[in-house]
């Protein structure tokens, strides 16, 4: 894996326990009057990041930001929360996947395959 993939990934994975974190805090407050719902939307600044090379990418932070969409709309749609709750956990899982076969291919490389 090249140096920008592998940032990638580290940062991506940044990103979606960041989003993890903030669904929790949605569905912790779901009855919390005028509780503004907080995103983690971070994929098109780490696109943009990639597309600018490997330094950009490192200097990415994903933040939390507010949804003021919903704000004060009261009561919280916790369907939709769970079911981002489901979706980011299998992104999470994936991306761990690649690494973990990445580090199985740099294994058996550097053992010559025993």
């Amino acid at each position: 894996m090249d140096q920008l993939s592998a940032l990638l990934v580290v940062k991506a994975l940044d990103g979606l326990a960041l989003r993890a974190s903030a669904i929790s805090q949605n569905v912790a407050n779901a009855n919390s009057p005028n509780y503004t719902p907080l995103r983690v939307n971070f994929e098109g600044r780490l696109r943009d990041a990639a597309k600018a090379g490997p330094e950009a990418v490192r200097q990415l932070r994903p933040e939390f930001e507010q949804d003021m969409s919903r704000a004060g709309q009261g009561g919280m749609r916790l369907d939709l929360e769970l079911a981002s709750a489901s979706e980011t956990a299998l992104r999470y899982a994936a991306l761990v996947d690649v690494l973990s076969r990445q580090m199985q291919l740099a294994r058996l490389s550097m053992t010559g395959g025993q």
